[in-house]
């Protein structure tokens, strides 16, 4: 799958699994326009007993997070160099600026950062190599930020060789410490199309090693995107 907007839709043509891409190659397809036919997808953040319902909504060209009580969207496009993530209150969406990239989502695990996917417009992509995730075969990459533009020191990307999904994604420290892992669990078509099941989000204590919180995002069903 692909990380959020990405982690909605799993297995899109992509490079065959025999080719031995560089790692810039392995990055561009990866980004390509991950959007799709459009949706309205219900979804949650689950962690322990309580659980955000919202709603994605894919359609004119982005992707957007729908959360009531009260009402936020964060909505985010894909341009040639880098994505916009911007965000409404109630208003008109205004650009998220680079000091609130941290902010978390509904006070979860996941920041807005996290839901940007810069990551994958970070310069120099380096190749780890290849492992399975999941019974699937993938790139590995390792993806470093522009100076002082990230929450992390770098991120390592497990990238799907058939389909340049998203399988897993792991944000380092500045240390070098591991501090989250983003994991998908399970699949499922909805209308002829592999989307998202769930997702596992760990948040991991870098100097104990040890997860200190589990979210999970969750795709519960689907339906046409509202007009307007």
């Amino acid at each position: 799958m692909r990380f959020l907007p990405s982690a909605v839709f799993l297995f899109l043509a992509a490079l065959p699994a025999f080719c031995s891409p560089d790692a810039a190659d392995i990055l561009a397809n990866a980004r390509l326009n991950p959007l799709g036919s459009e949706i309205s997808l219900d979804a949650q953040l689950r962690a322990g007993s309580t659980k955000v319902p919202f709603t994605i909504e894919v359609k004119q060209g982005r992707v957007a997070y729908i959360f009531e009580s009260p009402r936020e969207e964060i909505l985010l496009r894909f341009g040639n160099d880098h994505a916009r993530i911007e965000r409404s209150k109630g208003g008109p969406p205004e650009p998220v600026p680079g000091e609130h990239m941290d902010d978390p989502v509904r006070g979860g695990l996941i920041t807005l950062e996290d839901l940007a996917l810069d990551f994958l417009y970070w310069k120099n992509p380096k190749a780890l190599g290849a492992e399975r995730v999941r019974s699937r075969d993938a790139w590995k990459l390792e993806l470093r930020p522009p100076r002082g533009t990230s929450q992390y020191g770098a991120v390592r990307v497990w990238i799907d060789k058939q389909s340049s999904a998203l399988l897993r994604i792991e944000g380092y420290d500045k240390k070098g410490a591991l501090s989250k892992r983003f994991e998908v669990v399970s699949a499922q078509k909805i209308d002829g199309q592999w989307m998202l099941r769930q997702m596992r989000v760990e948040r991991i204590d870098p100097a104990t090693r040890k997860t200190t919180g589990i979210t999970y995002l969750e795709v519960t069903g689907a339906r046409q995107p509202s007009q307007g």
